[in-house]
Formats: C-alpha cells, structure tokens, sequence
C-alpha cells in the first residue's frame, strides 16, 4: 500500500519495492516502476499501484464425473503479474490519493478471473473420466496439466499475469459417495486384519501344540529316566542283596568253621583229657592192684570222711575200735562176734 503524505497544495507518494506505482499526470506518465517515490499534486494526478509479489489463489471446483458421480477439487493457483503496465490499462488499480488504498477491489476481479479459467481446465481433463478413475489422478501431473492450459489461456495472459502454478489437494466425492466406496476397501482391510487375527491364532495354536508335544517329550523322557532310575536301584538293590548274603555266607561258613574248629579243639581235649584220666586211673589201678585191703579200705574211709558232710560228733565203740586195730596189726573179726557199731550224730 502506498504512503501518502499531504502538504498544501502538494502531497508526496512513497511505495516498497515490490509495488509497482505508475503516476500520470493530465494523461501522460510521470512516473512509473517499483519503489518509487515522488511529489504530485493530486487535482491533476492519477496513480495506480500494481503488486509484484506472488499471490496464492485458493480455488474449489465442483464438476460431475462421467458417470453423473459429484466431484470436489480443491487447488491452489499462485499467480504474479508480470506485465504491471498492461495490468494497470487492463485493470482498475488506481488509489485514493488522500489514503493510498485501492479506490475498486482488483485483485478480486483477477481472482474471479483466475477462478473461472481454473474451473473450466479442471473440468475439462476431469469430466470425462468415471469418478474413481478421477478420483485416482495424480495430483502432481493433475496441477501440471492445469498450469499448462491456464498459461496458454489468452485471456490470463492480456491482464499481464503469470501462472507460477497450480497445486492440488485431496480430491473428495459427496460423502455418501466416499463412505460406499471406503466399504470395499474397509472390508478389504477388516479381511486381512482377520485373516491376521486367524494367522496368529493359528500361530499361536501351533506354538501351543509344540509346547504340548515339548512337555509331552519332556515328560516321557523323565519317565523313561526315572524307569532307568529304577532299574538301576533294583539292580543296585539286587547287587547290594548277592553281596550282603555273599557276604553272610562267607560269614556263616567262618562262624561254623570257628565252631567246628573250636568243637574239633574241645573234642580233642576231651579225648586228650580222657585218655589222661584213663592212663592216670590205669596207673592207679596198677598202683593199688599190690595193696593190702586193709590199706584200701583206709584209704576208701578216708575217701568217704573227705566226701561226707561234716559230723559234729563221732562215737566209736570199743568193739570198733578193736576191729579195726585188728585188721590193721593183722587180725580179724572173732567168728560169730557182732558187727561194730559207728554212731554219729550231726
């Protein structure tokens, strides 16, 4: 926007550098180009004030398909004017010369302008083809297409301006038409997330199946192990068994040797003891076969008073006690005569 500074009776413009100012004064130019900054007065001046920028152009096409399918297509056409000169006699850009704004709205007659020569060149790559074919297009090859026929537009080109290019969005059918054909898709999506869900079940059966069989092996391994387990006690078993009654038998055939070792031992003690006896009563035997009975009957009284229990009192009479004093100095017993008479008393 150009800077008007009012002095009596003259004022004085100043513009940036991406404005082009074109002041004419009684008809002729007196100043023209970007940037510019001059004095003038303004009951003879007219100036107009052109943008050299680039401007984007929001546009939104609505068209029908070939097969009668409604179409939305947004795009963005981006535009400067590249003959500010020719834009100026084509289009009202003068400014009030007491605010230095736009006295028409040109850069709104530019966009309808714009606007119109965008939609027809959509529409006409766009409508012959079936909606999803549409809707399929490149939105790359789609804006150069587009920039191609907006340049060789005629019309685009007598206002002085220059297409730098045209830019698409997403190309959306009615709503009703774009859930319909989401379904297809969806369901396509929804088949292979269950095809998925089913592929990882499966899976994760398989995987169950293996850590079954696994456990299985693994249990049938320990039983068979524990099997091993108990064979090899029983047959340590069965050994320690063959080795304890080895072992007992060795022991019972030492015990018996022992005894019949100890038995053969006492027997021929006793048989050594009896034949010592017997040689020892022989011997005496033989000792007593020259002694006279009277010696051997002291000799068995004797025998008899070691072997009787003891007698407090002896009484001998003198029958007896001639008797025996007889016998011993030879005698004998008188024919006839009564038997002596021992009596004791305990």
């Amino acid at each position: 926007m150009a800077t008007i500074t009012r002095f009596p009776c003259i004022r004085h413009c100043s513009t940036g550098p991406t404005v082009y100012v074109q002041h004419r004064a009684k008809g002729a130019v007196r100043h023209a180009g970007p940037g510019q900054a001059f004095w003038f007065r303004a009951i003879d001046a007219t100036i107009s004030e052109v943008p050299l920028d680039d401007r984007d152009l929001p546009v939104l096409v609505t068209l029908r398909a070939a097969d009668l399918q409604q179409l939305t297509a947004p795009a963005t056409v981006t535009y400067r004017v590249a003959d500010p000169e020719l834009a100026a006699r084509r289009v009202d850009f003068s400014i009030d010369l007491a605010m230095g704004l736009w006295l028409e709205q040109p850069l709104e007659a530019i966009a309808a302008m714009l606007h119109g020569a965008t939609a027809a060149a959509v529409v006409a790559l766009l409508a012959p083809e079936p909606l999803e074919q549409a809707l399929r297009a490149d939105p790359t090859e789609l804006g150069r297409r587009v920039t191609a026929a907006l340049v060789a537009d005629a019309r685009i080109a007598d206002l002085g301006l220059e297409i730098v290019g045209v830019r698409f969005g997403l190309l959306r059918p009615e709503p009703e038409v774009e859930r319909a054909m989401q379904t297809p898709a969806r369901e396509r999506i929804q088949e292979d997330a269950d095809k998925a869900t089913f592929a990882r079940r499966a899976l994760a059966v398989e995987r169950e199946a293996a850590i079954g069989e696994n456990e299985l092996a693994n249990q049938i391994e320990l039983a068979r192990r524990q099997e091993e387990l108990i064979a090899r006690r029983g047959a340590n078993a069965r050994r320690e068994a063959g080795e304890a009654a080895a072992a007992g038998a060795i022991a019972a055939d030492a015990d018996a040797a022992k005894v019949r070792t100890v038995a053969e031992a006492r027997a021929d003690a006793d048989r050594a003891l009896g034949e010592a006896k017997a040689v020892g009563e022989r011997a005496r035997l033989d000792a007593y076969r020259d002694v006279r009975p009277e010696v051997l009957t002291a000799l068995a009284l004797q025998q008899l008073a070691a072997n009787m229990p003891s007698i407090e009192r002896l009484t001998v009479t003198p029958d007896l006690l001639t008797d025996v004093l007889g016998g011993l100095l030879g005698g004998g017993t008188t024919a006839g005569a009564p038997a002596p008479v021992l009596a004791t008393e305990r």
